[in-house]
């Protein structure tokens, strides 16, 4: 059984500290950047994808780039991992719509407690390490998705190549609740580069009505140079008006945490007794279902998944037959526990009812679900 968590008084600060009731004090997740179920390093960036989990890295027309996770961390804070932002293509005039975000998006049921758009709401300190070549101002933003209101704060690198904590502060937002639902409420942004049409007016630090022009007044062009780079790890966000130590949770609670939104399946190779573990049957001569129980409840039901495939093959014990090729795709509207994944052959080589594997093709064979915000 969880251990219960209530409000209390923190016995380092004396202050107030609404505690989140989902059992972390951390609203990020993946914030050691210790989990890359989808590989360590992606190249020739563009536009937006996932490196280390949890963490989208967004581009709009405004360089190229190689995401990874990588190895340089701050000395002697416990930290693995980082995730690394390297220019390859420099843009050192972004038109007016370009820009740069690093993300990390939050379902409205688990912010409830932050008690927002009441005379309650919490004010949300953010702490992270961050070590660039690229010094001067930055800025970082939360924004209320359900209300489409904003708060920007800045902050400086001062010392080039050099790790360095930073520690922001959000005022506690009184207009406008989350919805209370499994769908985005809330973005934290790390602004990375931006054009004009969000930087020509005035920084929202205080929580406003969403305006473009005020959302990363000041914030420096990473894209300018391809000599630049930005690492990031030890992210927190948290309620109260301090920040405390960072929460490191043991290697299978993050990866759970993360596998609510994405899940990789690496699946095996050999054709032996025991060498898939993701079995079906054949409903008619050209169709097979497989049948898979996740490792933990998704965010949503299969109907609003993403599938994807590499590299897989189907395995029919009874006559020692491997089939490629072919297409993948749910079978079927399942709850978001459990799914069915439907092989459909070009030809009629099944038997309605024999049971089939699904392996890999090859040393890269996998299965994805997503469910990202």
């Amino acid at each position: 059984m969880s251990e219960l968590k209530v409000d209390k008084v923190s016995p380092r600060t004396g202050n107030y500290v609404a505690l989140n009731t989902v059992g972390s004090k951390n609203i990020i997740i993946n914030g050691d950047m210790s989990i890359a179920q989808r590989g360590t390093s992606e190249s020739g960036i563009t536009s937006s994808t996932f490196v280390t989990d949890r963490f989208g890295f967004e581009a709009n027309t405004m360089g190229t780039w190689t995401v990874s996770q990588d190895t340089d961390v701050p000395t002697g804070q416990g930290f693995a991992k980082s995730t690394k932002i390297d220019c390859t293509t420099a843009d050192a005039a972004p038109a007016s719509g370009d820009y740069l975000i690093l993300v990390q998006r939050f379902e409205g049921q688990n912010l409830q407690y932050l008690k927002k758009g009441t005379s309650s709401a919490e004010s949300l300190t953010l702490s992270f390490w961050v070590k660039s070549n690229k010094t001067g101002t930055y800025i970082t933003e939360l924004r209320d998705v359900d209300n489409d209101r904003i708060i920007s704060k800045s902050y400086t690198i001062d010392s080039a190549s050099t790790w360095e904590k930073k520690t922001i502060t959000y005022a506690g937002d009184t207009t406008g609740a989350f919805d209370n639902d499994n769908a985005r409420s809330l973005d934290l942004r790390f602004w990375l580069g931006a054009g004009t049409n969000f930087t020509s007016g005035t920084l929202a630090t205080s929580w406003e009505s969403r305006t473009n022009a005020n959302r990363a007044v000041g914030q420096v062009n990473l894209a300018d140079n391809t000599a630049n780079e930005f690492y990031i790890t030890g992210v927190q966000l948290e309620a109260g008006t301090t920040a405390s130590d960072f929460e490191f949770l043991p290697v299978d609670v993050n990866l759970a945490r993360c596998q609510r939104y994405f899940i990789k399946y690496d699946l095996p190779t050999n054709t032996g007794a025991g060498g898939t573990s993701s079995w079906g049957s054949a409903i008619n001569v050209a169709m097979v279902d497989i049948f898979l129980s996740l490792p933990v409840t998704m965010r949503v039901s299969s109907s609003s998944m993403s599938l994807g495939v590499n590299s897989l093959q189907m395995y029919v014990p009874a006559t020692g037959t491997l089939y490629s090729g072919g297409t993948f795709a749910f079978a079927y509207n399942t709850n978001n526990n459990n799914i069915a994944i439907r092989y459909t052959h070009g030809s009629n080589v099944f038997t309605a009812g024999q049971m089939v594997g699904l392996l890999g093709n090859g040393t890269t064979g996998y299965l994805t679900l997503s469910a990202e915000l």
